[in-house]
This record gives structure tokens, C-alpha cells and sequence, in this order.
């Protein structure tokens, strides 16, 4: 087989491919040094990627640290998954509403769910702070489930919607004329072939749930047990001194959740990105 690229094309594309995963990978790699080295030697001067005094002892002492640490990654991994739930049961319809149905101000609604996609979380904090207050669901999961979702729904929607536009409108009409209604139809012929969109959308909705806590715990939540990891990491940083070493040690320990989701549904993840690459 003849190669279609010259050498230093070659070259230059390995060459941009090891820079950029270098600068991907090098905080990861900073971290893990740092979560193995003690305190005392985390800003050794002159700086040394390994030092002879690494051991584990961070992993250990950071569970006395923050004794509740394990519950936080706990929360984390259950507000993701509840605000991961709650967003697709509102972005499958909303989606699916947008690619199929034609109706008065659909455009102007999309418009509208983008521009709310642009405004930060920060600056609608005092509303949804009254919003929640109101409700009477401060100091709850929901507190941080509901906002988290919400924020959550608008990118779902945009890319579920181009993914169920890819779907031929064929399936649909078969399905009519089996005599299906259009609930049925959704859940038995379109969901199955929307799956690795829906897996893709599930996966990235999971992540940023996961990562965007902080400010709406310690907003909307001033119960310990309720709080996510971001609010527990924070507790490392004393009046005095910060233990970076089990911080990074917790930190790392912490996206490891994340971690498994992805490696497990990462085929998902490519066939959901590579749809409609090749067109038959």
C-alpha cells in the first residue's frame, strides 16, 4: 500500500499529535507527582519531576483529612447521574420535537435556548438562588440537580437534534403505516437507532454535571452531607496552608468515576461521532 502523505507531512502531523497530547497530558502527569510527594517537598527549589522521598501516604492521610471525602465523590456521582437523567428526559422530546416538527416559532425557540446557553450560571445565581428558596428545596440534592439540569438541556438539544435530522424519515413513515402511533414509534424504531447519539449526549451531560458543582452547592447547600466533591476538595485549603499533595491525591481519586463512564461507553462514544461520516 502507498502511503498518500510524504515523509515530512508525516512528520509534522506525529510531531503536532506529541504537543498536543503533551500539553493534555502534562497537568495529569504534575498532578500525580505532586499527590506522591510530601508536603515539604512540593515546592522543592531547584524543581524535580521525581524526587527519592515519593511514597503513598497522601492517598491514606486524606481520608482523615477530610473524613467525609468518600461521601462527597458519592454525591458527585449521584447528582451526575440525576442531572444526567433529568436533562435527557427533557432533551430527547425537545430534540425530536425540533428535527421533525414543523410549528410556529420553532427557530425563535432554538434562538432562545442558545442565547440561555451563553449566559453563565454566575450571573443568574440571585434569581435561582429565590427560585430555590421559593420552592423549599434549599439545602436538598435538588437544590444542585435541578439548576445543573437545566444549564444542561440546551447543548443536549442542539446536538441531539442534528443527530436525529441524520435519521431518514422512511423509518417513520414504515412505522405509520404499520399503523404506530408517534409515541410508539419514538420509543421502538427511533431511540434504537439514535442510541449512540443519545450515548454521546448521555456521556457529555455526565461530565459537566460532574465538573460544574461548586457553585451551586455552596450556593444552595449548607449541609455537609449533601455536598459534591468541588465543595470537599475545597476543604483542604486551611487558614494556614494548603495540603496540595492530598489535594491532588483527592482530586485524582475523584475523576476516577468519570473515568470508568467513559472507558466503558467510549464505543458508544465513536459510533455516536462518527455517523453519517460515510455516506452509503
Amino acid at each position: 500500500m502507498i502511503s498518500k502523505y510524504k515523509w515530512w507531512e508525516l512528520v509534522i502531523t506525529y510531531t503536532g499529535m506529541a504537543l498536543f497530547l503533551t500539553f493534555i497530558l502534562a497537568p495529569f502527569a504534575e498532578a500525580l507527582m505532586v499527590s506522591l510527594r510530601p508536603i515539604d517537598s512540593v515546592f522543592r527549589v531547584p524543581y524535580r519531576f521525581f524526587t527519592d522521598n515519593m511514597t503513598i501516604q497522601p492517598y491514606i492521610d486524606m481520608w482523615t483529612s477530610v473524613p467525609k471525602l468518600g461521601r462527597y465523590i458519592l454525591n458527585s456521582f449521584f447528582i451526575s447521574c440525576a442531572v444526567t437523567a433529568l436533562a435527557l428526559a427533557c432533551i430527547i422530546p425537545a430534540a425530536y420535537s425540533f428535527a421533525r416538527f414543523n410549528y410556529r416559532f420553532r427557530d425563535g425557540f432554538l434562538v432562545a435556548f442558545l442565547a440561555v446557553n451563553m449566559v453563565g450560571a454566575a450571573v443568574l445565581i440571585i434569581p435561582l438562588y429565590k427560585l430555590m428558596f421559593s420552592l423549599g428545596i434549599l439545602n436538598t440534592y435538588w437544590a444542585m440537580i435541578i439548576p445543573g439540569a437545566a444549564f444542561s438541556v440546551p447543548t443536549g438539544i442542539f446536538l441531539m437534534r442534528s443527530y436525529f435530522l441524520r435519521i431518514p424519515r422512511e423509518l417513520e413513515d414504515a412505522a405509520y403505516v404499520d399503523g404506530a402511533s408517534r409515541l410508539y414509534t419514538l420509543r421502538r424504531v427511533i431511540l434504537p437507532v439514535a442510541l449512540p447519539g443519545i450515548m454521546v449526549v448521555t456521556i457529555a451531560t455526565f461530565i459537566a454535571a460532574y465538573a460544574q458543582q461548586f457553585l451551586f452547592a455552596l450556593t444552595f447547600n449548607s449541609v455537609t452531607d449533601y455536598h459534591p466533591l468541588p465543595v470537599g476538595l475545597y476543604q483542604f485549603f486551611g487558614r494556614e496552608r494548603v495540603l496540595w499533595n492530598e489535594l491532588m491525591a483527592a482530586s485524582l481519586v475523584g475523576i476516577l468515576p468519570v473515568l470508568m463512564v467513559y472507558v466503558f461507553l467510549q464505543r458508544y462514544i465513536v459510533a455516536g461521532l462518527t455517523a453519517g461520516a460515510v455516506k452509503e
